[in-house]
C-alpha cells in the first residue's frame, strides 16, 4: 500500500513520520488478516484528520468511521497511536476514498432509543449498547445480519481503547505538586459529567436559575489522568441543561489546554489523577 503525499510538511519530515510510522507497525498483524485502522487525509468539507477502521468481515464495505482527530498530521498521528497503541491492529495513514468511506447506511440505526443514529455516534456515548447490538441481538432479515456484524467490528474498536485505558491505570503519575503551574498539555476527555453548581444556582424573579458546570476527566498521551471542571457562564432555565451558547464537551474529544495550576493530586480505583483549576482552554 502506496504512502499518500502530506501536504504542509516537506520531504525530509514526511520521510521520518513515515519511518516513525514503520516502527509502531512492526509486529503487528496483516491488514489482511485482522483488518487496520487508517488515519485519512483532509478532504473536501473536511479539515481535519480522521480516524477509521478497516476490516475483512463485511466484505461489500469494510471502512468505518470512529472519529475526528486534528488538522495537523503529527497531532493526528499521536492521538490516533495512543488510541490504538494496544491493539494487534497497523496504522495507516490513506487518502480519502469517497465511494469507499461515505456511509451507505449499513452503520444506521433503525430501532431502539437510538434510532436515527450511526453506530460511531453511540460508541462514544453508549458503548454497552453497541456490544448488546454486536453479540446479543437476532437478525430477522439478512441486512441486519450485516448490521450486527458491522457492530461486532466497532465493539473491537471499543475493546481496543479500553485496553489502552487498562494500562494507563498501572503506568499513570502525578503532573506535578499542588500549586504548580502546568502549560500546553493535550488530553483526550474519558468523563463528561454535567451538574448544577449548589452555590449560584437560585430564584430570580420568581424563575429558576440555575449555573450549571462539567465536570470532566480526561488522559495526556501517557496516560497520566486529570480531572477539572469548566464552569457555564451563562445562567440555565433548565436543571443539568447547558445554555445553547456554552460548548458541550463529550469523551473522546480532543482539548488543549494552554495554562493550569495543579490544586491537589488524588487516587481513587487505583486511578492516580491531578485536580487542575484556573484551565484556561485553547480555542480554534
Amino acid at each position: 500500500m502506496a504512502n499518500p503525499i502530506l501536504s504542509g510538511i516537506g520531504p525530509e519530515q514526511q520521510a521520518l513520520l513515515y519511518s516513525k510510522l514503520n516502527a509502531y507497525n512492526e509486529g503487528r498483524a496483516s491488514y489482511k488478516e485482522a483488518g487496520a485502522y487508517l488515519v485519512a487525509l483532509p478532504h473536501a468539507g473536511q479539515r481535519n484528520y480522521s480516524l477509521w477502521i478497516y476490516s475483512p468481515l463485511p466484505g461489500r464495505q469494510a471502512i468505518f468511521y470512529l472519529c475526528e482527530l486534528s488538522a495537523d498530521v503529527h497531532e493526528a498521528l499521536r492521538i490516533a497511536s495512543t488510541l490504538c497503541f494496544y491493539s494487534p491492529r497497523r496504522l495507516l495513514i490513506v487518502e480519502y476514498n469517497a465511494k469507499r468511506m461515505q456511509s451507505k447506511g449499513d452503520d444506521l440505526i433503525g430501532f431502539g432509543k437510538y434510532q436515527g443514529h450511526f453506530l460511531h455516534e453511540i460508541l462514544r456515548i453508549d458503548p454497552t449498547y453497541v456490544t448488546w447490538i454486536a453479540y446479543k441481538f437476532q437478525p430477522r432479515i439478512p441486512k441486519q445480519e450485516r448490521f450486527r456484524q458491522i457492530a461486532r467490528i466497532y465493539h473491537s474498536a471499543y475493546t481496543d481503547f479500553q485496553r489502552r485505558k487498562a494500562y494507563a491505570k498501572n503506568n499513570g503519575h502525578f503532573l506535578g505538586k499542588p500549586g504548580d503551574k502546568i502549560e500546553g498539555l493535550t488530553l483526550v476527555l474519558t468523563q463528561v459529567c454535567v451538574e448544577d453548581n449548589p452555590y449560584k444556582t437560585d430564584i430570580r424573579h420568581g424563575q429558576p436559575c440555575f449555573y450549571v458546570r462539567q465536570e470532566l476527566k480526561a488522559q495526556d498521551a501517557a496516560g497520566n489522568c486529570v480531572s477539572f471542571r469548566i464552569n457555564a457562564r451563562t445562567p440555565s432555565s433548565c436543571s443539568c441543561t447547558l445554555p445553547a451558547l456554552e460548548h458541550a464537551y463529550h469523551t473522546g474529544e480532543t482539548i488543549k489546554i494552554a495554562s493550569a495550576r495543579i490544586d491537589r493530586t488524588y487516587t481513587t480505583g487505583g486511578t492516580k489523577y491531578t485536580r487542575l483549576i484556573h484551565v484556561k482552554i485553547e480555542r480554534d
